[in-house]
């Protein structure tokens, strides 16, 4: 599914908490650049990783479902297979997030059917990072 970014930004504005699935602080790796970024830029950044306990210096959940706050935009760095699991898991959110985002490379229309009814805006193919900083959002 395209996305008008320009229509995304109001929501994007409204962001301040993102969830960051398949977190992991190798450096090189683009979840660790963009997590990283992210957390520069201001926002409250939850890192989600089934085994790991500490990533970029934060408490780390293993599911979305434990972590303990609202969150506005799950931002997902899994391989896309992964994702419909991911989408029902959300689904289980309470509140639920406003925004779904498949980073760079990940598409699932899958996914996006699962949350097709939710009012969850699902971006896919494209990098928060990027898109945040090409529209100057920050917190």
């Amino acid at each position: 599914m395209l996305i008008d970014m320009k229509e995304l930004a109001p929501l994007l504005r409204e962001v301040k908490t993102i969830a960051v699935v398949g977190a992991v602080d190798k450096p090189g790796r683009p979840v660790d650049m963009v997590g990283r970024a992210l957390i520069d830029m201001g926002f409250t950044v939850i890192p989600v990783h089934p085994k790991r306990t500490d990533v970029w210096g934060l408490p780390t959940y293993p599911s979305l479902v434990q972590v303990p706050v609202a969150v506005d935009l799950v931002d997902v760095f899994r391989a896309p297979q992964f994702c419909p699991e991911h989408a029902r898991e959300v689904l289980a959110m309470d509140p639920l997030p406003k925004i779904f985002w498949m980073q760079s490379g990940i598409t699932s229309p899958e996914a996006s059917e699962i949350l097709a009814e939710s009012g969850i805006t699902v971006v896919e193919d494209r990098c928060t990072k990027v898109e945040m900083q090409a529209m100057g959002i920050r917190r």
